[in-house]
């Protein structure tokens, strides 16, 4: 497990105490940064959807034979 020594001010530390009686400050950040990493991954899928739905729209599909011709000349 890692140490990260962080400042908090006094004021948030006893209000972060009074609301969260059952978990220490470590338990509170340790969950704070979880949530911040889970929220900026679907953040980062999301914009990658985005991307690639709008490079979907000015594509022009491939016809069948298209599609054939690729397969067959990966094979060789």
């Amino acid at each position: 497990m890692a140490i990260l020594t962080i400042d908090i001010p006094d004021d948030l530390k006893k209000r972060c105490e009074s609301i969260f009686v059952d978990q220490t400050i470590e338990e509170m950040l340790a969950k704070l940064l979880r949530e911040a990493l889970e929220q900026e991954t679907v953040h980062r899928r999301a914009k990658a959807v985005e991307r690639l739905l709008a490079r979907r729209a000015t594509t022009k599909p491939a016809s069948a034979q298209e599609i054939q011709a690729a397969r067959m000349a990966g094979r060789s």
